[in-house]
């Protein structure tokens, strides 16, 4: 038990002791770990220091480096630029100098060519002064003034210039007409072939062949009054002479003429003939004519291809049956004008549908003018305005004889086919006066020409031939002539179709032998 207290005692002196000794101790040893640890932050420090100040001398010395290697590069390019600069400042003095050489050149050139020019003055003067001479010492030579020298000069250009424009004319004529002409031809002459129709010749009286001259008696009657009532009731002239057989029924109006003939015909065949029976017979005529004149006047528009055409103009077309102009047959003619224009229509690429109907209803006033006042192109136009046809037909119709401008090429149409249809030979006839008239004036035109000896009017006014006088005309003049012998025709005349000028020019000479 003592000896556990001893130990205890011994553990607490040592305890004691030790417990200070061991504080310490640990805190010499933590100021020594302290002083280690800022010895080796001190070292760290001045290791970082050092390693910087380095870094920044290597970075310095890199940026020196490279703002060296900069400043080079730039010397070197400003060098480079100064060279070529000083290049250019080569160049520049160069051209000017080239310059100042050329503009003393083109100065030295300006004077020479002033002293020329002066020169040349001189010499034109003298040349001028030697020319004067010469034309003297010509005049004194030739006998001729300058007048007449010009005179002469401007008769031996006037003839080489003739000689030239002919030429020109010539192959002028020869382009336009290579195509044009041949190209007219073959839509006139197409159309022309297939609308061929026959004419009648146009007549204000009718005969009626009776059975015997015992009908004459008859047809008379008693004191007059058949006569009188046939004449009363159709309003025509009724002629009865010493022809044989043969009653004359006159009238200006060709309807009339037909109501009469028609009758005459009926009441012959009937046998009875009074007043009473001649006014049925005159109804009975009536009645067939209306029924033919509208019969003929569908045949007309079927024939001509137009539609829709108003019920009172076909009945006005069939009234043209009975209508002639000239000795041509109205409705024939207007049936020809519409197929003539819708031919050449088609051959230009027009409308042929207005060129139909324009050409169909063209002279339809002429089934009115012997009961209207005005002309048929003015009676024409008032129907078909009241009839609300189109204003294209309307000015055709109111343009084919020339009274307005045409508003379209289709009414251009109709008057070239109107002409055509008119003007072919023997599609209309011209009274005696009125064709020696064109015949003389014809021979008048080429007569009043210079150097025409003779001339004649042939094949019954389509061609005039001049005979000139050799020594006043020459070849070349031979194509002027007849050009202005041509557009004087053109300018004052009218005639159906065209004129054909033959120039003849003939030299002969005659010797005897003894």
């Amino acid at each position: 038990m003592q000896n556990v207290l001893i130990i205890v005692a011994t553990v607490l002196i040592s305890a004691v002791i030790f417990i200070p000794v061991g504080v310490f101790i640990r805190k010499k040893i933590a100021e020594s770990q302290i002083q280690s640890a800022e010895r080796e932050a001190n070292r760290i420090i001045e290791n970082g220091r050092l390693e910087a100040e380095n870094a920044k001398k290597e970075e310095l010395i890199k940026a020196k480096e490279e703002a060296l290697q900069v400043r080079n590069e730039l010397d070197k390019e400003i060098k480079e630029r100064r060279g070529d600069i000083q290049v250019q400042e080569k160049r520049l003095i160069q051209k000017e100098e080239n310059l100042e050489k050329r503009t003393l050149i083109f100065e030295g050139k300006e004077k020479e060519l002033e002293k020329k020019f002066a020169e040349n003055e001189e010499k034109r003067q003298e040349l001028e002064q030697a020319i004067a001479k010469e034309l003297e010492e010509l005049q004194r030579i030739s006998g001729l003034s300058e007048e007449q020298a010009k005179a002469q000069l401007l008769s031996e250009l006037d003839k080489e210039i003739t000689a030239e424009k002919v030429a020109l004319i010539k192959d002028l004529e020869a382009k336009a007409k290579e195509d044009s002409l041949k190209n007219a031809r073959e839509i006139v002459s197409f159309a022309i072939q297939k609308c061929a129709a026959d004419h009648t010749s146009e007549t204000t009286v009718s005969v009626v062949s009776l059975p015997s001259d015992e009908m004459k008696g008859r047809i008379i009657g008693r004191e007059g009054r058949n006569i009188k009532a046939l004449e009363t009731l159709t309003g025509i002239d009724l002629i009865i002479d010493d022809t044989p057989e043969a009653v004359i029924i006159s009238g200006f109006d060709p309807l009339r003429r037909e109501v009469a003939k028609r009758t005459l015909e009926k009441l012959i065949d009937d046998g009875r003939i009074h007043p009473a029976k001649i006014e049925e017979m005159v109804e009975k005529a009536k009645e067939e004519i209306e029924a033919e004149i509208k019969s003929e006047g569908e045949r007309a528009v079927l024939e001509a291809g137009v539609n829709n055409l108003h019920p009172d103009l076909i009945k006005l077309l069939g009234k043209l049956k009975y209508r002639t102009s000239y000795g041509q047959n109205v409705l024939n003619h207007s049936v020809e004008v519409a197929n003539l224009a819708r031919i050449m229509a088609d051959e230009l690429g027009l409308n042929p549908k207005i060129a139909r109907r324009a050409g169909l209803l063209h002279d339809i006033g002429k089934a009115l003018d012997h009961d209207m006042e005005g002309t048929h192109v003015e009676i024409g136009v008032d129907v078909l305005k009241k009839y609300k046809e189109s204003d294209l037909v309307i000015n055709a119709v109111e343009a084919h004889h020339g009274d307005v401008e045409p508003q379209s090429l289709e009414a251009v149409l109709i008057q070239a086919a109107d002409a055509i249809s008119a003007s072919r030979p023997g599609a209309r006839r011209e009274t005696l006066e009125a064709y020696v008239k064109r015949l003389e004036k014809l021979e008048e035109i080429a007569d009043s020409f210079e150097g025409v000896e003779k001339s004649f009017a042939i094949q019954a006014g389509r061609e005039v031939r001049l005979i000139v006088k050799p020594d006043k005309v020459s070849d070349n003049d031979m194509v002027i002539m007849a050009r202005e012998v041509a557009k004087r025709v053109e300018n004052e005349m009218e005639y159906p179709g065209q004129i054909k000028v033959n120039v003849i020019r003939e030299s002969r000479v005659i010797d005897y032998a003894k």
